[in-house]
């Protein structure tokens, strides 16, 4: 076992009680990086985003999952489905980001695939006599939609997103995700670790210090509350009150009852999606690794159907875009000082919080998964 792998052992060996952060090495260590791809992202489900960005026939986007090309469409049927972005030719990638196309084709020799996946057509092929047009198909990977997400997976072998994240829909089956609108969707790249940006969504405990300018000062420390995590997912919740009054059920909200018209779900579930569910909008981040000191983020959001059909859903989202952009700005700051300091020869783990509780059942998890290829 590698350093990094017997550090993090030992690191969650002991009780939450007594738990402190994972050591600086799992962060900057190139041969943790490498494990995790083959144990987590190779293995895990992993969120591509919304459906509703994909609600047509040929709306597309592409990916790189632990360094396999991705394709995820809706096809001719109106299916979602995913295959590999590599032609059977001279293995170029097909597509590049987002957008809509009829069919897929290569950009170095033409090579054509229905959105099936099926080799439409190949210039200049005839006078290869071995050459078949139906022997090519681009292999398939594994895809599924749940709650108006879409995930996929490299591993033939996981067991359905719906199954694996059961206990989520019961806890915010209320909420009715599913029918929550994205509004915006935008890439991004920071200089940290994606477990550090992962960890400081998890725990609301830097809330007040490193948001003092925008939703610190909203954020009470002794209304956070940290449950123990699931397998396949943390979260902890917090109560908003009227000052962002997008953040609590509208009027015509008659789904949520009490106090859980104002009750805010911090979701994490694993690896990378990270979703702020909240009566009246939601926001998510889906992480993936580009190298031991960055991250490649997928940053979307939008409003649920009460306030899209609002009179003033344009007023309400312009208010949630400008705060959200500014959290963001924070959060890169504090992100990119925190892996800073854990490549220093002076970065010690210090105990945790209550408050930090999820970051410890992220601990655990990454642990569980590196010891299974360890």
């Amino acid at each position: 076992m590698t350093e990094a792998v017997l550090e993090l052992k030992e690191t969650v060996a002991v009780p939450f009680e007594q738990a402190r952060a994972m050591p600086p090495s799992v962060y900057t260590s190139e041969e943790f990086l490498e494990k995790e791809l083959a144990g987590i992202f190779s293995k895990d489900w992993y969120c591509v985003g919304r459906a509703s960005s994909l609600s047509k026939p040929g709306n597309y986007v592409t990916l790189e999952l632990a360094n396999q090309p991705i394709i995820v469409l809706r096809d001719s049927q109106s299916e979602l489905r995913a295959m590999s972005n590599v032609c059977l030719h001279r293995m170029s990638t097909l597509l590049e980001g987002r957008g809509s196309t009829r069919s897929i084709v290569c950009p170095y020799h033409a090579w054509t695939y229905n959105l099936d996946g099926s080799l439409r057509g190949a210039p200049a092929m005839t006078m290869n006599k071995d050459f078949c047009k139906g022997h090519y198909a681009l292999p398939q990977v594994r895809c599924e939609e749940w709650l108006g997400w879409v995930f996929v997976t490299l591993n033939s072998n996981a067991s359905p997103v719906a199954t694996q994240l059961a206990r989520v829909e019961e806890l915010v089956g209320d909420y009715n995700m599913a029918s929550y609108t994205e509004t915006f969707f935008e890439t991004h790249l920071w200089d940290t670790n994606w477990k550090v940006l992962a960890e400081n969504f998890m725990e609301s405990y830097h809330l007040p210090v490193c948001h003092a300018g925008t939703i610190g000062g909203l954020s009470k420390l002794e209304e956070m509350v940290c449950p123990p995590g699931e397998e396949a997912f943390n979260y902890h919740t917090i109560l908003k009150d009227e000052s962002l009054k997008i953040a609590l059920a509208h009027p015509e909200n008659d789904r949520l009852q009490g106090e859980r018209r104002r009750m805010t779900y911090l979701l994490a579930i694993y690896p990378s999606l990270m979703i702020t569910l909240t009566p009246g909008y939601f926001w998510y981040l889906s992480l993936h690794p580009s190298g031991v000191g960055q991250v490649r983020i997928n940053f979307g959001g939008g409003m649920s159907p009460e306030y899209v059909n609002d009179p003033d859903a344009q007023a309400h989202f312009a208010q949630l875009k400008t705060l959200l952009d500014d959290v963001n700005i924070e959060d890169r700051g504090c992100t990119e000082k925190v892996y800073r300091g854990l490549c220093s020869q002076a970065a010690k783990p210090g105990h945790l919080s209550h408050l930090e509780r999820p970051n410890y059942d992220f601990a655990c998890y990454i642990n569980k998964r590196i010891q299974e290829i360890a």
